[in-house]
């Protein structure tokens, strides 16, 4: 059995709101209290063949396209996060075998994961964190692994690693890989440690490896020599675009927490979701909800048509994507008040807590802020100074397009640097130019047009505050802080080019060509852009609220496109 899409898998998961219900919120608030891993849920999934759906054709898997996956692995997230990391941690040891892996490899790999089990993937060392040039642990010449990764995914349970390891002195082409099948592995040369405890998502499996004389069998060398960091650091883009639907299974849930509380709870006579302050709390959360979701699903699509920009791209999207959804957790929870911080009680109240905790945890899963922003922060000058062409219109109609078929995903294409324009600003003059003066024409959508003109404006001066941020005398930080303006300015880029490609399409479950969420979103962007804060961008982030809503009332995911989920709300008197 193989789940086709993400309302097959809510009928078959039924209502979290149910407090029988083995796969519902009250059955994920008990296991974290008892930091539990959810080996039920897990094996739930595995019988429907969830975890097979990031695994390539070739390996057995169902494999499709990544929003795909993106939606099908956020329906689950949003009734507990932990499912993500107990079935997918192996993505990433996966995607570096199909980057440099051998037939037999490969072959390892897919039989062990369509098995249910797990690969695990061992880079980073607690004495170093995301350093990466600075770690230790050794691959003598003669095949010898000694020293200790840490927070290595599913480490105490998978049956095979991939483990990069220095074989050189110094720079990035010091670090080879290796393919270990941990059944073969003699006594003694491998210990499995439980890794510190998590705050959030409690009780998955992280653990430390300590290799001690491990003899590495012949044939378990991954790719050749001095390019295990590279793969590793290809793979992670892949591994970002799934990391944001654990941030976008949390955010779904905890806005609908709110807003529930909100519909029912009254302040005099008026209930929260009309009372100022509360809907304008309220419509910052639903703004930021629908930017991450913009955010999260064009990069998706955008990695079957240009991956070759993901070096930036998805630690852009990441970025975007985790600030707005600590956001919407925020906002949320000044809302609800009280409730936000009490662990058990009506309203959801445990669950909140357990999805503030969890959202802390996403937010750093693959990378911390700093270390996601400098990953990219000097690439980030030769996408904005100008001088390149933009992509392909055909190739971004495809991207943009909801109903367009995407191109089959090519790992191999994936690179260490973007080369050339970023494919969605360098195309935004043209694509803002149309979408202004369609939105000027009624009056109502002035206000979405002049943001779009703004945005416009905003990302042309990207270059010059680029070349100033590298120039003599610029303060320390601000090639990083250009990189974080950079994010948030081509997230509304792509927020542009959505709305421009759908226009005939009910996104959000507005209208076709409903400005609304447009609007919204840049205000919200724009804001987080200048470092302002959302709230005085005023009525514009309305709209977002008034989308969520509409979405809760119908029973839907908040994304784009309508997916129709299993009942959820508790019943309101």
């Amino acid at each position: 059995m193989s789940v086709r899409d993400a309302e097959e898998l809510e009928t078959l998961l039924g209502d979290p709101a149910d407090d029988a219900n083995p796969y519902g919120f009250a059955a994920a608030v008990g296991r974290d209290e008892r930091d539990a891993f959810p080996a039920e849920f897990c094996a739930e999934l595995a019988r429907a063949g969830f975890h097979l759906n990031y695994l390539p054709k070739e390996w057995g898997g169902t494999f499709e396209a990544f929003d795909r996956s993106l939606t099908l692995v956020r329906s689950a997230a949003r009734r507990d996060v932990n499912i993500m990391p107990g079935t997918m941690f192996s993505i990433i040891a996966a995607t570096c075998l199909q980057l440099h892996g051998s037939v037999e490899q490969q072959q390892l790999a897919a039989e062990v994961l369509r098995g249910g089990g797990a690969v695990g993937f061992a880079l980073t060392e607690s004495a170093h964190g995301s350093d990466l040039l600075a770690n230790e642990v050794a691959l003598s010449a003669d095949g010898v692994l000694d020293g200790e990764k840490w927070m290595v995914g599913l480490g105490l349970r998978c049956e095979a690693v991939y483990v990069v390891a220095r074989t050189g002195a110094r720079g990035p082409g010091a670090f080879s890989a290796v393919l270990l099948d941990l059944r073969d592995v003699p006594a003694g040369q491998l210990e499995r440690l439980p890794a510190a405890a998590t705050n959030g998502m409690r009780g998955i499996d992280l653990a430390r490896l300590r290799f001690t004389g491990l003899r590495v069998p012949d044939g378990a060398r991954v790719g050749r020599e001095g390019e295990g960091l590279e793969a590793a650091v290809k793979a992670q883009q892949a591994v970002r675009l799934m990391s944001m639907a654990g941030s976008l299974g949390i955010a779904d849930s905890a806005v609908r927490i709110a807003l529930d509380f909100a519909a029912v709870r009254k302040v005099g006579r008026a209930v929260l979701a009309s009372s100022p302050w509360p809907r304008r709390e309220l419509s910052v959360a639903a703004a930021a909800l629908l930017a991450a979701d913009v955010s999260a699903l064009t990069a998706a699509r955008g990695v079957h048509v240009v991956p070759e920009a993901f070096s930036v791209w998805a630690p852009a999207a990441k970025h975007v994507v985790a600030e707005s959804c600590e956001e919407l957790v925020r906002r949320a929870g000044a809302v609800l008040a009280t409730r936000s911080v009490l662990r058990e009680g009506e309203g959801g109240a445990g669950l909140f807590q357990k999805l503030q905790r969890d959202t802390a945890v996403v937010r750093v899963i693959d990378a911390s802020t700093l270390a996601n922003l400098k990953s990219y922060a000097g690439q980030v000058p030769t996408l904005t100074e100008g001088g390149a062409a933009a992509a392909d219109p055909g190739a971004l109609s495809a991207l943009f397009a909801l109903d367009a078929a995407l191109p089959a995903y090519e790992p191999g294409r994936l690179d260490m640097f973007a080369r050339g324009a970023d494919p969605v600003l360098a195309a935004l003059p043209e694509a803002a130019a149309e979408v202004s003066a369609a939105l000027a024409a009624d009056a109502s959508a002035a206000p979405v047009a002049a943001l779009v003109e703004e945005l416009a404006a905003a990302v042309a001066g990207l270059g010059g505050l680029t070349r100033a941020a590298r120039g003599p005398g610029a303060e320390p930080n601000a090639l990083v802080d250009a990189a974080e303006r950079y994010a948030w300015l081509h997230a509304a880029g792509c927020a542009v080019h959505l709305w421009r490609a759908n226009r005939d399409r009910p996104l959000y479950g507005t209208e076709p060509g409903s400005a609304g969420w447009l609007g919204a979103v840049l205000g919200y962007l724009l804001a987080r852009a200048d470092g302002t804060d959302p709230r005085r961008r005023g009525a514009v982030l309305e709209p977002a609220l008034d989308a969520a809503l509409a979405l809760r009332e119908s029973g839907l995911l908040f994304t784009a496109l309508p997916v129709r989920l299993a009942t959820n709300r508790r019943e309101e008197s």
